[in-house]
Formats: structure tokens, sequence, C-alpha cells
């Protein structure tokens, strides 16, 4: 699916709670062990635009990644980034060998587009969906060139003997950080994820659009 079309059909879902479709698409959103879904929301979209659920380190669409983020209410009744937004995983083999320019990481940001929703206290309040923006990370450009930095600040890391993969530090990048990817302080995992900054740089947070 080429992304103008999903793009147009997604925003169909602009102020629309996503529980009544993770019902009708059959999505998990709480498991009978109690636990809730994260991803739930995203996987209620891609079920919406036909894509089975997969967790491939390429773009979701082929030419670009579909991403949903969750928004919040902030003392002052504004909208605010609940969370960073989870990227793609880091391992550590590939990102030691590869420039920024070839990376799974800028093949997710290159073309995106992100479904931003506003969410309640908890997992059973409407999560309604807010805006449908389109990302795109264009070569040369200030911010590129910053994402590109905080890159390599990791691949630096992950090459520096005395440092490596578990120096790994959420306190890393400005836009984009390394940070535990997992339940737990035990996790060995890591992942790139965008900061609020980033999203700051294409999400209205506005009410009135």
């Amino acid at each position: 699916m080429e992304r103008a079309e999903a793009v147009r059909l997604l925003k169909a879902l602009e102020r629309c709670d996503l529980h009544a479709l993770a019902i009708e698409y059959g999505v998990t959103v709480k498991t009978v062990d109690g636990r809730v879904n994260k991803g739930w929301a995203g996987h209620v979209c891609e079920r919406y635009l036909g894509l089975p659920i997969n967790s491939a380190q390429s773009p979701n669409f082929g030419s670009w990644e579909l991403k949903s983020i969750p928004l919040k209410r902030l003392h002052n009744g504004k909208l605010g980034f609940k969370e960073t937004m989870a990227i793609t995983m880091i391992d550590p083999y590939n990102v030691e060998r590869t420039s920024f320019e070839n990376s799974h990481l800028l093949s997710k940001l290159r073309k995106a587009v992100i479904v931003a929703r506003v969410v309640g206290t908890d997992y059973s309040k409407p999560t309604v969906v807010h805006t449908v923006t389109e990302i795109d990370l264009d070569e040369g450009g200030e911010l590129y060139e910053a994402v590109k930095h905080d890159y390599e600040v990791v691949q630096n890391c992950l090459l520096d003997p005395e440092r490596g993969f578990k120096a790994l530090t959420g306190r890393m990048g400005i836009y984009i950080q390394p940070r535990t990817k997992g339940a737990g302080h035990g996790s060995t995992s890591r992942a790139f994820y965008a900061r609020p900054k980033f999203l700051a740089e294409f999400i209205d947070l506005s009410e009135n659009i």
C-alpha cells in the first residue's frame, strides 16, 4: 500500500476510539493473565490497513513505516507526549558495521506515518486518534544531521572496547536515545527511541486542527 493511500484511510480514524476496532479485528488489549498488550493500538492500525502483525526490522509497509504513540492530558489541560517512541532494536553487530545512511534506524524514519492517540489513565479508557502525521527525514537537513550524530554516538560507544553494548544508556542522544527494551531492569536488550523533542518537530499537539 502506498503511503498516501494509508494516510487517507488512517485520517478517517481521527476522533475515533480504537477500542471498538480492536474488538472488530480481534486484537488483544489485555491478556488472560492480566497483562496489557502494549502494542495493541499499533496492531489495530496495521490490521485496519490490511497488514499482518510483524516485528521485522525493515519498514513494515516496504518503503514506509507505521508507528503509533500515546498522548496524555497534562496538569495544565494541554496535550503532551506520554512516552518516547520505540523505533527499532539495536543489534550491536549490525550497528557497529553500518553507516547511518544504511541503517535500520534511518530506514524506519526516512518515511513514516505516526498515529498519535489520546489515552486515559489506564488501558480501559478511550484511546482516541488525535492526528495522523507523515514524517520525512530529509538528507542534509539540520534534524537529519542531528539524528545521524545521535546514531554515531551509539555506534562509537559500541566500538569502544572500554564501553561497549552494556554502556549504552538513555542519557545518550538529543533526539534519538538508546534505551533498555523489555520489562524489568534486568533486560539486556536495547532499542532506539525517539524522544519527545524529535516527535515535536512533526506532530501538532494543538486541539483545533
